[in-house]
């Protein structure tokens, strides 16, 4: 994997409190020889059958399901999980050996009663672990409503989101229409590592199955972790993607998942250092990166030091920030924003959110004037989908906002630097 750092200054000035932005930049390689030969790939789905599925809901995504199993090779693993106000095993998981009796199974799931979704999710992490393989395994989560019966709270279901993927279950949420809750979706996304998408029809709910199968497929790295560990000068450290954190013994491990052949992710990173009393070079941190390379599963690290020089202050004050890196702050500061009014919006704090919304879009738009040519594009598509927030919220469509926001925030945080396909 190909690991670069730049810093947005590289100079820090005498006994001045400072804070420094790194941003990272990981490509994973590319071969083709090695996806021919991939490990086997284990996909648990679970997927809400409850009444409010019933009709084009249901009918999509089990097209998407079948699309799935032509996609999947018969040494891949497939489960599948359907709940209403209980949880029933569709497709025990395990190789595809048979598509026809795995097609047939699909097709046959029909419409229910209520939304039992911790049954369904605890229930397909089961047939995930069970079938998991040296590779681990992914789960997605597909909803179109808000669970009202068993487990509701998003904290909880996180944290059991967040347990399955320390055991190697990756979890992705898909939420299908206007009534899910994207509270508890974004929670489980979240706590379990992987994406949260929303579509509102059939079609979009079959695509975002597809990217799912099509990401898991051609993985080159898998379980990339960073662990930031901080020299005595430094304060504090902020991981400004949304990517678990943890604090460990010796500094924050940021969870970063899988990359598939020749993805690119940014990362960024700022670090908090109190006036620094001795002139000199200064080791600010030690970012070490892991990650499990495919197919070989062959485990790798790569460590990478952090320096700046600490100078006269004269000589610090007419430094010029590198644009590249304030550019990428500008634009992950307005996922969050995007977080913050999403959370807002489901809480009924419309005027809140509209705040959010516009400060972000003033910075947004302030940030695009003294942007870098290659991060312009970047900033209009943000600045024009801030604008269709808000216009959503003016116009009404609060629940689509809510949505919207959270979906795009987790995606353009997360997998920040990703290409569009």
């Amino acid at each position: 994997m190909r690991i670069a750092t730049t810093l947005d200054v590289d100079v820090l000035a005498l006994e001045s409190d400072s804070r420094l932005s790194v941003l990272l930049e990981l490509t994973a390689p590319v071969d083709e020889a090695g996806r021919a030969s991939r490990p086997a790939s284990t996909l648990e789905v679970v997927l809400d059958r409850s009444g409010s599925m019933s009709g084009p809901p249901l009918e999509g995504a089990k097209r998407a399901l079948l699309a799935v199993v032509d996609r999947l090779d018969p040494r891949d693993s497939l489960g599948v999980v359907a709940f209403d106000d209980r949880a029933r095993i569709v497709i025990p998981a395990g190789p595809l050996a048979d598509k026809a009796a795995a097609r047939r199974a699909i097709a046959a799931i029909q419409p229910g009663g209520m939304t039992d979704l911790a049954a369904g999710y605890l229930t397909g992490l089961q047939e995930a672990r069970r079938a998991a393989g040296e590779a681990g395994a992914t789960l997605i989560l597909v909803s179109d409503g808000h669970a009202n019966a068993g487990e509701t709270n998003p904290d909880v279901l996180g944290s059991v989101a967040a347990r399955a993927r320390a055991e190697g279950v990756t979890t992705s949420s898909l939420g299908y229409g206007l009534g899910y809750d994207e509270r508890l979706l974004s929670a489980i996304a979240r706590g379990g590592g992987g994406n949260e998408a929303f579509a509102q029809d059939p079609d979009a709910a079959g695509r975002a199955i597809a990217g799912e199968v099509e990401g898991l497929l051609s993985q080159a790295v898998q379980a990339a972790t960073l662990l930031v560990e901080m020299s005595p000068q430094v304060r504090g450290l902020r991981v400004v993607n949304e990517l678990p954190a943890n604090p460990v013994p010796q500094g924050v491990l940021v969870e970063i998942g899988g990359l598939y052949a020749g993805e690119s992710r940014r990362i960024l990173l700022t670090f908090d250092i109190p006036g620094v009393a001795a002139l000199g070079l200064l080791q600010v941190a030690t970012l070490t990166f892991s990650w499990v390379a495919l197919p070989a599963l062959e485990a790798q690290t790569v460590t990478v030091p952090v320096h700046v020089n600490v100078v006269p202050g004269d000589v610090a004050a007419g430094l010029v920030p590198d644009p590249v890196v304030r550019t990428e702050l500008a634009y992950l500061e307005a996922q969050r924003a995007k977080r913050t009014a999403s959370t807002l919006l489901s809480q009924g704090d419309t005027a809140g959110a509209v705040h959010a919304l516009r400060t972000s879009a003033a910075s947004v738009a302030m940030a695009m004037a003294s942007a870098p040519a290659s991060m312009v594009a970047d900033l209009s598509d943000e600045s024009r989908e801030l604008d269709e927030l808000l216009a959503d919220v003016r116009d009404g469509q609060v629940s689509r906002a809510a949505k919207s926001s959270s979906a795009t925030a987790a995606r353009k945080s997360r997998t920040r630097g990703r290409p569009t396909t």
